[in-house]
């Protein structure tokens, strides 16, 4: 298995600590590191949590992260759009890629059901399915799945934690800057 370079930074936003990681001018991964800034072997967790067979290292040349980086903490702090941002999205199956491409049309403020989306992409009934491939997703907030819930309205799950895609909700549906997860 080829090994992946991925360049990383962490920085402190609304919802706590987040990780940045890049490969050849995309982003690979954004995770949820937790309320305290982390240690180099909590990053390091963090990256080969997802890449086991990644070399990771911290950021030399971190303008593009730093760019990212920015736009997210504009996102949280000022519900700014988001850019389009170059994604490095190899991890997910074929079928991943569908689910994550049909979330990324999914406007700000909005939510839609993992059974719509199973339904948009000619999978009806596939609705956990479309769970695990939210599950799955290696950059979430730049693949909103937080707006996808469950038919009845109801979270269902996330990868940061019930607490900040409920917090990334509210965002989107205030006119307020994120409070603190």
């Amino acid at each position: 298995m080829d090994r992946i370079k991925l360049d990383y930074i962490s920085f402190a936003t609304p919802l706590g600590w987040l990780l940045l990681a890049q490969s050849a001018g995309a982003i690979a991964l954004v995770a949820f590191l937790g309320a305290d800034r982390p240690s180099h072997d909590t990053a390091l967790s963090a990256v080969l949590g997802v890449y086991p067979e990644a070399l990771p290292s911290p950021a030399e040349d971190a303008d593009f992260l730093e760019s990212t980086s920015a736009h997210i903490r504009g996102y949280l702090k000022d519900r700014l759009p988001l850019p389009q941002i170059p994604l490095d999205l190899r991890k997910g199956s074929g079928f991943d890629r569908a689910v994550w491409s049909q979330i990324e049309t999914i406007p700000f403020a909005k939510r839609r059901s993992y059974g719509q989306i199973a339904s948009t992409i000619g999978k009806t009934g596939a609705a956990r399915a479309v769970g695990g491939a939210c599950g799955r997703n290696p950059v979430p907030i730049l693949i909103p799945c937080h707006r996808v819930v469950g038919a009845n309205g109801g979270l269902g799950g996330y990868s940061g934690g019930l607490d900040i895609k409920r917090a990334l909700l509210d965002l989107e549906n205030q006119a307020g800057p994120i409070a603190n997860c």
